[in-house]
């Protein structure tokens, strides 16, 4: 793990107690996103950073989840969320720029709110393709690079700048099925697949 990834973790880590109280301000960006992208969900699901899981609760109850986090906190946050909802999910510590789990396992990949914090998007969307079955999604849902002034220059700026996670994707050899801007041009959902 390196530097980088080792600072999200203590981050996530430390503020896992206090994260869900946020839930509310993303609530006007989102409206619903989450429940919109998560419907095209099928089988054998990973979500990669499942945070404190906010997502299984939009999950087609007929998915098998393995939801996985850098943070050993925010899991124990999701675990107590999966135990409420009389959901069964296994949880796994991991990186998501370094799975640890076998080529091809899973139907359905997930990332929502989380490639922005992730430090190497393109070594991440690697490992999703990796773990993909052929044929199989690909969803996320995320913050995207600004392109508005003023802030198109502070993205500029940054050590490594926030991409367009769709285009980050198509690198990788995903096919984009369908994309949407959201939350005032801040936010962009993805349905693509790993071609057969």
């Amino acid at each position: 793990m390196d530097e980088q990834t080792r600072s999200t973790r203590d981050s996530y880590n430390r503020i896992a107690g206090a994260y869900d109280r946020s839930e509310w301000l993303q609530r006007p960006f989102l409206g619903g996103a989450r429940r919109e992208v998560l419907a095209h969900a099928h089988g054998r699901v990973l979500e990669v950073a499942v945070g404190s899981g906010h997502n299984l609760r939009h999950l087609p109850a007929d998915t098998q989840v393995v939801g996985l986090d850098v943070s050993t906190a925010m899991l124990s946050r999701a675990r107590q969320r999966a135990d409420a909802l009389g959901r069964q999910v296994e949880l796994v510590e991991g990186d998501a720029q370094s799975l640890g789990l076998p080529d091809q396992d899973f139907d359905t990949v997930v990332c929502l709110l989380a490639l922005c914090s992730i430090p190497d998007q393109a070594r991440a969307l690697q490992e999703m393709w990796r773990v993909l079955r052929p044929g199989g999604r690909l969803l996320t849902l995320d913050h995207i690079e600004y392109t508005r002034r003023p802030w198109r220059g502070f993205e500029a700026r940054k050590a490594r700048p926030r991409r367009l996670p769709r285009a980050v994707a198509a690198e990788v050899g995903f096919m984009i099925d369908k994309h949407r801007r959201r939350g005032f041009g801040f936010l962009e959902s993805v349905v693509a697949h790993r071609p057969a």
